[in-house]
């Protein structure tokens, strides 16, 4: 073969390969806005919604991997404006999730009046497992005894295993589930008929299966009746924050920046009235990269009796005993006073300042001495680069002594998105270069 023969071959390869790079590009584009467009309708932001759609009208019927619409939020939630706006641009009012339920199944089961009213006028129907329709054809009735998330052991495969994770209550593996790589967190046997080990796993559970945001490991289900104890939640293959920060250093502003928002998403999702969720253990280890091109974070591994669901926003709590990692932990958890969610708040501060500095707070200390100097009103030294004044000013509020001087992720997130808006040009990182 002649070398035009090779060059034109490779050349024919190049441009298949930029073609594919360029759909590769495009449906990475899609998945960070169904992302926008599911949080914005979570949050009741009908114009952010509104823009979005004047942008790409198909995304009114985008899903999440549950299957569930902007319209199934809005309605959840009863965000009126919001769900007029997706009918506005052609939502499938009976549009089914995962579950089989429709938008008006999610608004009865949430006694929202207005929308159970708005969605009827507009021909929505009630079917599913929250519906007061049941649909026999589309979900067979539960088994007797069972619920929605209880997995057969049997069901789960262990013969390539690799233990991902360990921890005093047991380890972490990827396994297989029905053909899909998963993470089972197996409780140690011997601590598997411990009556308090198994209230506080039933605790997790029942509260990670109410969970749904794109930035919280998704809950797959739980093995409750068998030994030992499992609890399965989808599989990242990205790894963690620590051992990628480990790996990379510092990170550029505007990658700290999108890390962040992904983290504050998030823990603005778990903070959310009326049932706050704290998660009390927030630590690069505990955030997880959906792949390697580390284009997407979410929050998990909440860990036994780290998860507490409070019935408000404002009430505080005294710990038994230090909850968490010290090198993250709020100093009034060190110091076991009364605390709330803004322990999180601290702890996200933390890990901004890791991202940025390239090391952890406090990295020439032991954990438990960096919590003691924490307790103590010393912080971390800023050095890098990346700490616009802004950034810097942001992250100070965030480990303030008082809790009460602490903002909320829903204003960390303004923040930051106004911070990213006023980085130079020359920083913009977008959220899914290759």
């Amino acid at each position: 073969m002649s070398s035009e023969d090779i060059g034109g071959h490779s050349s024919g390869n190049s441009g298949c390969s930029a073609a594919a790079e360029k759909d590769k590009g495009k449906e990475k584009a899609r998945v960070s806005r169904t992302s926008l467009i599911l949080w914005h309708a979570h949050q009741n932001d009908a114009a952010s919604v509104r823009k979005l759609l004047e942008e790409d009208r198909t995304l009114v019927n985008a899903t999440d991997y549950d299957n569930r619409t902007p319209l199934h939020v809005a309605s959840l939630h009863g965000w009126v404006e919001v769900a007029k706006c997706l009918i506005e641009f052609g939502a499938d009012v009976n549009a089914q999730d995962r579950w089989k339920n429709t938008p008006l199944a999610d608004a009865e089961g949430a006694k929202k009046t207005a929308m159970i009213e708005l969605l009827k006028s507009y021909g929505g129907l009630s079917y599913g497992q929250n519906g007061s329709h049941f649909d026999p054809k589309s979900v067979p009735p539960p088994l007797p005894n069972k619920c929605d998330w209880e997995i057969e052991p049997s069901e789960l495969d262990f013969s390539n295993s690799t233990r991902i994770g360990k921890g005093s209550f047991g380890e972490i593996l990827k396994a297989h589930w029905r053909g899909t790589p998963v993470a089972v967190k197996r409780i140690l046997p011997s601590l598997s008929d411990d009556r308090l080990v198994i209230q506080d796993f039933r605790h997790e559970v029942n509260l990670l299966v109410k969970l749904r945001h794109p930035n919280i490991v998704q809950f797959l289900g739980a093995a409750t009746e068998r030994r030992p104890l499992m609890l399965i939640t989808e599989y990242l293959r990205g790894g963690d924050l620590h051992l990628y920060l480990k790996e990379k250093g510092a990170l550029s502003p505007s990658t700290a920046i999108n890390f962040a928002l992904d983290i504050a998403r998030g823990m603005a999702y778990l903070h959310n009235e009326p049932n706050v969720i704290i998660h009390r253990d927030l630590k690069p280890r505990n955030v997880l990269l959906v792949n390697s091109n580390a284009d997407h974070l979410k929050v998990g591994d909440f860990g036994l009796s780290k998860l507490i669901k409070v019935q408000s926003s404002h009430d505080v709590y005294k710990m038994t005993g230090e909850t968490g990692s010290y090198r993250y932990m709020a100093p009034e958890v060190f110091k076991h006073r009364r605390y709330d969610k803004k322990v999180d708040v601290f702890s996200f501060a933390m890990i901004l300042y890791e991202m940025l500095e390239g090391e952890p707070p406090f990295a020439n200390c032991e954990p438990y001495d960096a919590a003691k100097y924490v307790a103590e009103g010393r912080r971390p030294t800023f050095r890098a680069k990346g700490f616009t004044p802004e950034l810097r000013e942001l992250t100070e509020q965030c480990w303030s002594a008082d809790m009460n001087q602490r903002p909320s992720f829903i204003d960390i997130l303004k923040r930051l998105e106004k911070i990213k808006g006023i980085l130079p040009t020359d920083h913009h990182w977008h959220l899914f270069s290759s």
